[in-house]
C-alpha cells in the first residue's frame, strides 16, 4: 500500500478538499511505521495535514499504479469529520493547506482525478446517505473555506 487518502465529510454534507497552493487534494498519504493499518494512516494524515479529527471510516477501494516498476495499492476511503481543530502547518513540509468544504458533486472537478475522482465521490455519497443519514445530495451549507 503506497497511499491511504479518504473523502471526508462534514455533518451538512460536505467534503473536506485541502487547497495546497498549486492544487487540490484529499487529506492523506503514506503509511508510516507505526500506523497500524490503513485506517490509522488516514486519521493522522488528516489530523497532520488538515486538523481534523475523522470517525467512522469506510474502505472504498483501491486503484494499482505502477511505480519505479512494482504495483502499489493507493487506498480510498470515506469517512465522518468528528472535529475540526486550530489551523497549523502540516509538520511534513511545513505547509498550511486551505480546508475547503465543497460538495461531493465538485470536488472530483477540483482533484482532476477524472472518472475514478467521479466514481470515488459517487461511492462516497452512497455510503454517507444511506449508512450516516447525510445530505450528501443537497449539502445545507454552501461550499466555504474552515480556519
Amino acid at each position: 500500500m503506497a497511499q491511504v487518502y479518504g473523502w471526508l465529510l462534514d455533518d451538512v454534507g460536505r467534503v473536506l478538499v485541502q487547497e495546497t497552493g498549486d492544487g487540490f487534494n484529499l487529506p492523506g498519504g503514506s503509511p508510516e511505521l507505526a500506523d497500524a493499518d490503513p485506517v490509522a494512516t488516514l486519521v493522522r494524515e488528516a489530523l497532520e495535514e488538515s486538523q481534523v479529527t475523522v470517525v467512522d471510516v469506510v474502505f472504498l477501494g483501491y486503484e494499482q499504479v505502477q511505480r519505479n516498476g512494482h504495483w502499489r495499492a493507493l487506498v480510498r476511503a470515506v469517512g465522518r469529520i468528528g472535529e475540526f481543530r486550530p489551523r497549523h502547518p502540516d509538520p511534513d513540509g511545513g505547509r498550511l493547506f486551505g480546508r475547503l468544504m465543497t460538495s461531493l458533486d465538485t470536488a472530483p472537478g477540483l482533484l482532476r482525478w477524472g472518472r475514478s475522482g467521479q466514481a470515488q465521490a459517487q461511492a462516497a455519497a452512497r455510503i454517507a446517505a444511506h449508512w450516516w443519514g447525510l445530505p450528501v445530495y443537497y449539502p445545507t451549507a454552501p461550499a466555504s473555506y474552515v480556519d
